[in-house]
């Protein structure tokens, strides 16, 4: 007996709020949540990125919201933006898309910069969830919170980023089921490497670290960590995975009858998380050696 599938529900009329909507995949996700029937409000730190989104939208379905997601008053005077802007059936997504990338040998990475690692991508995601809470529980609504292939396997050199994207899986399984009494979804998207401003982005950060790092740590690392920036930026820059797809997939997660768990989003993504569940940790760690040892030297 075959049983027919569920249908998709309708975007038409419910809100999604997403957060990191200024550039990149959050920004391109944000206008095509719009584009497709969403309304949208779209996080953004300034006034003018919002002005640029709103020009770029295809109708008045995409609002910007000034949302800063390491300032609590910000996610507060912005809940309560949209609490007062939607109708009674509250909100109906909640997209956890803000995050920052610190790329640096964690030996190299100060405490301040392994904070802010954590509360952008982290302590930001929780504090945003709590805040929009009430209003995704009126709806029995989804979360859709935004990892990576690096939240199923650590790579060298993305350390403090990964620590980020585990504990935002961990976080979000806690929440799945502390909600599931609620009626209220929680699905985890991994995209792997696509072509946005994020890569030189990561450039920029890691090489700041580095010339902050005492000389003789940094020399230890400095060309294994500059092949590897090079190898990031080439593996994103030919990667086939596209923009569209990683909007597509959260579009998925909003409006699928039955939401997964969890999305990978290209080839790269998927084979991490096949990886982490069959390879043991000392295989992994073979792999990952030719990448920090060609030019190493002990001290």
């Amino acid at each position: 007996m075959f049983h027919q599938k569920a249908k998709p529900l309708p975007p038409a009329g419910r809100t999604v709020v997403i957060t990191g909507a200024s550039t990149g995949l959050g920004k391109h996700c944000a206008l095509q949540l719009e584009r497709r029937g969403f309304h949208v409000f779209a996080g953004v730190r300034r006034a003018e990125d919002g002005e640029k989104l709103r020009a770029e939208a295809s109708s008045a379905r995409l609002r910007p919201l000034l949302l800063d997601v390491t300032d609590e008053e910000s996610i507060r005077t912005a809940a309560a933006e949209v609490a007062e802007s939607v109708d009674a059936h509250g909100v109906w997504g909640l997209v956890n898309n803000a995050g920052t990338c610190v790329s640096a040998p964690l030996e190299c990475v100060q405490p301040a910069s392994l904070r802010q690692q954590l509360d952008t991508n982290v302590v930001g995601a929780v504090a945003v969830t709590q805040a929009f809470l009430p209003q995704l529980r009126r709806s029995r609504g989804r979360i859709v919170n935004i990892s990576s292939g690096l939240g199923s396997v650590a790579i060298p050199y993305l350390g403090a980023y990964a620590t980020g994207q585990f504990a935002k899986e961990g976080m979000s399984d806690a929440l799945r089921r502390e909600l599931r009494p609620f009626g209220i979804s929680v699905s985890v998207v991994k995209p792997g490497a696509i072509a946005t401003p994020i890569w030189h982005k990561v450039r920029e950060t890691g090489e700041k670290i580095l010339d902050k790092t005492p000389h003789d740590i940094a020399d230890l690392y400095r060309l294994p960590f500059e092949e590897f920036l090079r190898m990031n930026e080439q593996r994103a820059e030919s990667s086939s995975t596209q923009p569209e797809d990683f909007a597509r997939t959260v579009f998925r997660a909003l409006t699928s009858a039955q939401p997964r768990t969890r999305y990978c989003v290209g080839n790269d993504a998927r084979t991490a998380a096949l990886l982490s569940r069959l390879l043991p940790d000392a295989a992994l760690d073979r792999g990952f050696h030719q990448l920090t040892k060609a030019t190493s030297r002990n001290p």
